[in-house]
């Protein structure tokens, strides 16, 4: 069975995050989400906190930027950069679970690399942000919604792509089937990718 890398991005409040760690443990393959800000932060020498803050920030044109003569790159494309190289070392060391951080496009000429999308109702999403994070907000619909357009403003800007189209994606599941059963598709998916069962 041939390596593999799947990518998970996903709406705000999805569970992706919690898909992408139960899958990668019955695939006993290891899992990146935060571990690829500390893994960048040993890269660079930037702090852990200022990486977490620059992913959250972005400049006028990601593409023009890097066409910049005489003058240095924004900081936060300086980490993007950064952290794209993290994202193509762990692809390259064999088969794992990678979620956010543009990572689906990062590795895009990668023939190995399975591209998810997971998507949810707000509702059910809401219930999720609610009793399954714990996160207390005043406005749960305003906060997603903010959530989710910052997440698509970063992948736009640093990708040119539109984020959550589901042409740029292998598969788009809605997580709302439960989350056993998202995982159950997309190992299904894995193997028949990969070549072998699990």
């Amino acid at each position: 069975m041939k390596d593999f890398i799947v990518t998970i991005a996903r709406e705000y409040g999805s569970g992706g995050r919690l898909i992408g760690q139960q899958l990668a443990q019955e695939l006993n393959i290891p899992f990146y989400d935060k571990e690829l800000i500390k893994l960048a932060a040993q890269e660079s020498g930037f702090t852990e906190d200022f990486i977490e803050r620059m992913e959250r920030k972005k400049t006028v044109s990601f593409f023009d930027n890097l066409y910049m003569t005489g003058q240095e790159l924004p900081v936060a494309d300086q980490v993007f950069l950064i952290q794209s190289q993290v994202i193509r070392k762990i692809a390259e060391k064999g088969s794992c679970v990678i979620v956010g951080r543009c990572a689906d496009y990062v590795l895009r000429d990668y023939d190995n690399c399975l591209r998810i999308f997971i998507h949810a109702p707000l509702e059910w999403r809401i219930k999720c942000v609610r009793d399954v994070y714990h996160e207390n907000v005043a406005n749960y619909h305003d906060y997603l919604q903010k959530q989710d357009k910052n997440r698509a403003g970063y992948y736009n800007y640093f990708t040119q792509k539109k984020w959550g189209k589901a042409q740029n994606y292998h598969l788009s599941i809605d997580s709302s089937i439960g989350i056993p059963n998202a995982v159950r598709v997309i190992r299904e998916l894995v193997a028949a990718f990969s070549g072998g069962e699990r």
